[in-house]
């Protein structure tokens, strides 16, 4: 064995597998770091929801005029993505907190004697999946944006422009859900060709009236309960009068025909003492005439 020709390094080929799984580390680090990249660049579009796609950079800068469907997709620079919900949803309007915060959005209108009134509100609703990048294209809002803005100043004013042609006592004595379903046509013969489609339009509990309002109501309400009770009264009473009045009259006439049979047959007089009388003849007796007639009985 010649020790002399052995290479530097004290082994046979030292360096070289070293250097490969080096290389080979490094590679899988690039690729690691690359993915993560590409995933941090795309994003989700959740189930349920369309997505619009919009460039800022590049000749093709604008927005891209073909829906995208749920699922993930890439953004490159310069692009990004505006979620709009494709099933129908419920969203709300009230003056408590929700989720998406703590402001007072209630709605507020009045009748037509310029009455104060507010309410809360839920629409079931859903964007046309074909029209959502044309939307997008002309407000430039999300949906968020868009829901909280146009649209809920649409709501307020549809509902303000019906309620202002009725009075107060027509809402609160029932006529409250014509007016609202009133207010949803106003708002659908806008935004339903603009692909905004709003099915239902409610109110969540009662319109806040103002107290004295509702004092009014409940004691005109009283009032017309009383009077209703008052002229039933009248009513039980003239029935009453009505049919003493009748029992009277029914034995008037009795007692004239029965005045009328005795003035044309005395007999019947004699008759009737005689089906009354016990047999037994007075004690005392007078230069009178009997009240019985004995010969004119036999």
């Amino acid at each position: 064995m010649n020790v002399f020709n052995m290479p530097k390094g004290g082994g046979s080929g030292a360096g070289g597998p070293r250097k490969v799984n080096m290389n080979i580390v490094l590679i899988g680090a690039a690729a690691v770091l690359a993915l993560v990249g590409l995933a941090s660049c795309g994003q989700t579009i959740q189930p349920g929801n369309v997505g619009v796609k919009i460039r800022t950079l590049g000749p093709n800068a604008g927005v891209d005029a073909v829906p995208l469907n749920s699922g993930w997709h890439i953004n490159l620079p310069g692009e990004r993505i505006v979620e709009f919900p494709a099933i129908q949803r419920t969203y709300t309007y009230t003056r408590e907190s929700d989720e998406r915060g703590p402001e007072n959005e209630e709605v507020s209108f009045s009748d037509n004697n310029a009455l104060p009134m507010t309410a809360d509100v839920q629409l079931v609703m859903r964007i046309d999946r074909a029209k959502a990048p044309a939307l997008y294209t002309r407000y430039r809002l999300t949906f968020d944006q868009l829901f909280e803005g146009p649209i809920r100043n649409d709501v307020r004013s549809a509902i303000a422009a019906e309620t202002e042609l009725v009075s107060v006592e027509f809402l609160y004595r029932g006529g409250r859900q014509q007016v609202i379903q009133k207010a949803l046509a106003r708002v659908n013969r806008k935004w339903e060709p603009q692909g905004v489609n709003i099915s239902q339009l409610d109110w969540i509990g009662t319109i806040r009236y103002p107290q004295v309002i509702l004092d009014s109501i409940q004691a005109k309400t009283k009032a017309d309960a009383d009077a209703s009770a008052a002229q039933a009264q009248v009513a039980v009473a003239k029935a009453q009068a009505d049919a003493k009045i009748e029992e009277a009259r029914g034995q008037a006439e009795a007692n004239r025909l029965i005045a009328q049979s005795i003035a044309a047959s005395p007999s019947v007089v004699q008759l009737r003492a005689i089906e009354k009388w016990d047999g037994k003849l007075p004690q005392v007796t007078g230069s009178a005439t009997p009240f019985i007639n004995l010969k004119n009985a036999e």
